[in-house]
């Protein structure tokens, strides 16, 4: 194939405002002279393979930031060898070039939309093993891969292009890169040209990887005037690890900071009829703040989550000026408020405020509405009643954890609510915390109320989180910014008017300028600030654009008009969240015509690569990632007041337990398709077991968990079918909703031996909306009767189609959220060669059922809701060691055996084992009616 013999891996895209190099680096003792070096070679050879260079270029011009990073390898094996480039990029950057060179030719990235890179790669997906959209992301930054085979004594080079506009945040820009080459690279580089019009008042830079004075040594960094430089170039010796290793010490990040100087209050740029104003006044006074702070107490948030949540809230309100005025919110079940109205933050306020911030503690459900409303009703009546609080910057900022389940829990109906109390007064700041929060439902609140959301990640620097976003919102400086243009003169405008400007930041406006209306062209910012209003009249300097343009040429014409294209097609997309119907067609037509005009690839287009192709004759694609989808993580289950039911998926080894002894369940080590329900939507998921030496015969399946936390008691039976047989596993009869599994088996090995079963294909499907999913273990189809796209398992997508959102989270699971419904977790599980499983199988969770109605059945659905048991007569079973028992469930008498049931609800990999009573003869007199009413004709 010319060359490239083969992509293993297709290409895997992810971004944030960290670049992240992996590729194959070099290390060196950095104290050796350059003479040494010519005379002992340093061997960067790994497996044949060299990295002759790995250079980063990136070039900024006002704010614009235009990154290329290109890579050269070498295979000096004789046989072919596998190579990778792979680097990590800023999530909120938009590739724009993606070039491969190889044995003298060019394969050149073509960018286009996305529907039609759904279609074009169509095969791909179906065949389920090597589908041409695959993507990656992670907590800060999304990931670009691509490996490819080379042929023997041959190169191959990689050339990456993206794009960003970088933000000032506390009174700074950033510019991260994460390097991780993996080996000794002969020539690496960073090289960083800056061009400010502003004129550049700091610029810094620093590695991770290496102590500060070594780093001071090797970074050489000047500034002066509107122009900044910065060069990382080390030797091999100075990238080794030490001075006889090959290992290298390129391993963290090249740190680049810069900010301009402010001597005028804004800056206005014009080129080509495009222009970029760029606002950020300085010398201002402070304006004090009415803050308040509203913050779940669900018992979702123990743990780790609630004291984060305290140590930043004890820390932000040490930070608090003397001027500010404040209160606190707490919403579990139940709402409470530390005063109920704002208090001074005077010493003895703040002190008692500290005190009862060490002092509560958790409570029940989530009164998500309950505590907005008290936070904004305290903001509204201050701002109505006392004086001078006009004069105030009113924020209220909320963090949670979790999803409305107290009170009103209609989101739709909280977003009005919301929208309806705040009247677009002041900001409201959402603070989404882990992963199982909704939050795009945070973000089209904040984005309603001219704030915005951020999520805070499940770590041990939470509560750095929590602060630092406090940090970028406590000093604004004024509030009502309105940034004014002649009408007739300027057109395309990006957002231009603000509710608060804060100290370090910045508001960047770009446009286009109509014909022949330069002359006439102005800005005029109006806003109050301290004590008066603020007004200021920004014009263009003709003559000093001429000599601006005389300097960069057309790299600054090129980056006004890029810069204003960006900026567009970042608030489109954003829009898109809380727009529907023609609307938002609309828009997203606009967003992809743009993202197509200016070649960007986006969450709307895909770019493909011609002329490279896998074993399967398919082409790679690089595709962006849905804004915001991280993988869910595995957590904690929580109690709520009603049933959880779990259904098993891996092989999970049963036993019985005898009192102080636990023994074999009959016929047991099974491998299971399992179904959880966990309170609170915490997912859990199982992998399987290889079964014990000695085991007894596989049983069938699928097997299912009932967690009683009233009881804090487990059940579990099996449903033993034939393969082909499909089951009702969620069935709401209010809306049509429903879950279906069909069986597939698993060939009995010897005679009189059970043909294990496990679930192989499932069906959820919404009638009234037509939404249909189709999931097997090798794609996931979305409307599979009208040829909808098809997905493989190494995709990452979020989907949404008529309140139904799926996110498939690439090798591990598909989570299917339902608006106004419940949440679906389905989890795939690979067997691998000499297993006692013959076929990959699914494992179906239901990870929030609270929303679905009091008629819900099936073999799961039945016992979404509270039921009611007894279990008595504890006696010896007909083997001594196992205990048996007499349960009423329903008028039902029947009886149970003890044993001990695998949960991987906190381990996925090994499972913990939890005591349940297992209930005979296919759950009957557990389940309603007898097992064979569960069996229905197809999936759909």
């Amino acid at each position: 194939m010319d060359g490239i013999m083969g992509l293993r891996v297709l290409l895997c895209v992810s971004l944030v405002s960290l670049l992240t190099l992996q590729a194959m680096p070099a290390q060196g003792s950095p104290q050796r002279p350059k003479s040494s070096e010519k005379r002992q070679a340093v061997d960067t050879t790994v497996d044949g393979v060299i990295i002759q260079s790995l250079k980063v270029n990136c070039k900024v011009t006002s704010r614009f930031a235009h990154y290329v990073i290109t890579s050269q390898v070498v295979n000096r094996a004789d046989t072919a060898k596998e190579v990778a480039f792979d680097v990590e990029i800023p999530r909120t950057a938009f590739i724009s070039d993606f070039v491969i060179t190889a044995n003298g030719k060019a394969f050149i990235g073509n960018i286009k939309d996305k529907v039609t890179a759904w279609k074009q790669y169509r095969k791909a997906a179906i065949s389920g093993e090597n589908a041409g959209i695959v993507r990656a992301s992670g907590r800060m930054m999304e990931q670009f891969t691509i490996h490819i085979t080379i042929g023997p004594h041959s190169k191959a080079m990689f050339r990456l292009t993206y794009e960003e506009v970088l933000k000032r945040r506390l009174s700074q820009y950033d510019i991260v890169i994460k390097v991780k080459p993996k080996q000794l690279v002969h020539h690496f580089e960073i090289n960083m040209d800056i061009f400010e019009p502003q004129g550049i008042s700091k610029l810094d830079a620093q590695t991770s990887f290496f102590p500060k004075e070594l780093g001071t040594q090797l970074i050489k960094k000047s500034f002066s005037g509107k122009k900044g430089q910065v060069l990382f170039r080390p030797t091999v010796r100075q990238q080794q690890s030490c001075p006889s290793c090959s290992t290298t010490l390129l391993d963290g990040e090249f740190k680049v900071t810069y900010d301009v100087n402010r001597d005028k209050p804004c800056d206005l740029l014009v080129a080509n009829n495009y222009f970029a104003h760029f606002f950020a006044p300085q010398n201002l006074t402070n304006l004090n703040k009415n803050l308040v702070f509203v913050i779940d107490i669900s018992s979702s948030m123990e743990g780790q989550k609630v004291k984060q949540t305290k140590d930043a809230l004890l820390k932000i309100l040490e930070d608090i000026r003397p001027g500010d005025y404040f209160d606190l919110v707490l919403f579990g079940s139940a709402v409470q408020s530390w005063r109920g109205s704002l208090v001074l933050a005077s010493p003895a306020n703040l002190q008692a405020a500290q005190d009862f911030v060490r002092r509560f503690s958790l409570a029940g459900s989530t009164n998500l509405n309950g505590g907005l409303l008290r936070g904004i009703e305290i903001l509204n009546k201050a701002q109505r009643s006392i004086p001078g609080f006009n004069n105030y910057a009113p924020i209220l900022i909320m963090l949670t954890d979790g999803e409305p389940t107290e009170g009103v829990t209609d989101r739709s109906q909280i977003l009005k609510n919301v929208r309806n109390a705040i009247g677009g007064r002041f900001p409201l700041y959402n603070l989404g915390f882990g992963h199982d929060v909704d939050f795009g439902f945070l973000e089209i609140m904040s984005m309603e109320n001219n704030g915005r959301a951020q999520r805070i990640y499940e770590d041990h620097d939470a509560t750095q989180q929590l602060q630092g976003f406090y940090d970028q919102v406590a000093n604004p400086l004024l509030v009502d910014v309105d940034l004014q243009y002649p009408k007739d003169s300027v057109s395309a405008l990006t957002q231009h008017n603000h509710k608060q400007y804060y100290e370090g930041s910045e508001i960047v406006v770009a446009g286009r300028i109509a014909d022949q209306k330069l002359s006439s062209f102005k800005a005029d910012v109006r806003a109050h600030g301290e004590g008066q209003e603020f007004k200021t009249t920004c014009l263009v300097n003709e003559d000093e654009m001429k000599k601006l343009l005389q300097e960069r040429g057309h790299m600054l014409e090129n980056h006004i008009e890029r810069l204003w294209a960006y900026l567009t097609i970042q608030e489109l997309l954003a829009k898109r969240k809380k727009l529907e119907g023609e609307e938002k067609a609309n828009l997203l037509a606009k967003a992809l015509k743009m993202s197509l005009d200016y070649q960007f690839v986006t969450p709307l287009t895909s770019m493909t690569m011609g002329g490279i192709t896998d074993q399967d004759n398919l082409e790679p694609v690089i595709d962006k990632p849905q804004e915001e989808s991280p993988p869910l993580e595995t957590t904690r289950a929580v109690s709520i007041p009603a049933p959880v039911a779990s259904g098993m998926g891996g092989a999970l080894e049963k036993e019985l337990a005898a009192p102080g002894k636990p023994s074999r369940l009959p016929s047991n080590c099974h491998s299971l398709s399992r179904v959880s329900v966990r309170a609170a939507g915490r997912a859990a998921f199982s992998y399987p077991q290889q079964c014990p030496e000695g085991a007894r015969p596989m049983d069938t399946d699928p097997h299912f968990i009932i967690h009683v936390p009233q009881k804090e008691d487990t059940l579990c039976f099996n449903i033993n079918e034939e393969p082909g047989v499909v089951l009702s596993l969620v069935q709401d009869p209010n809306t049509g909703f429903s879950v279906n599994g069909q069986l597939i088996g698993n060939k009995a090995r010897s005679p009189g031996q059970h043909e294990g079963t496990y679930f192989g294909r499932l069906g959820i499907a919404n009638p009234i909306t037509g939404f249909q999913l189709e999931v097997t273990p090798q794609n996931i189809t979305l409307n599979p009767g009208s040829g909808g796209p098809v997905f493989s398992w190494r995709d990452q997508a979020s989907l949404r189609q008529d309140g139904v959102v799926v996110t498939i989270n690439s090798k591990r699971n598909l989570v299917v959220s339902v608006e106004d419904g419940g949440t679906f977790e389905v989890v795939l599980h690979r067997v691998w060669k000499g297993s006692a499983i013959h076929h990959d199988f699914l494992g179906f969770y239901v990870l929030d059922s609270h929303r679905m109605s009091a008629r819900t059945h099936g073999l799961l659905g039945q016992f979404f809701h509270p039921f009611d048991y007894k279990v008595s007569d504890l006696h010896p079973g007909s083997d001594p060691s196992k205990t048996d028992a007499t349960m009423v469930v329903k008028n039902q008498q029947f009886t149970v055996t003890r044993g001990l049931q695998k949960d991987y609800s906190k381990d996925p990999r090994h499972g913990a084992e939890v005591t349940c009573w297992f209930v005979h003869n296919n759950g009957a007199g557990l389940i309603d009616g007898v097992h064979t009413d569960y069996i229905v004709p197809d999936i759909f």
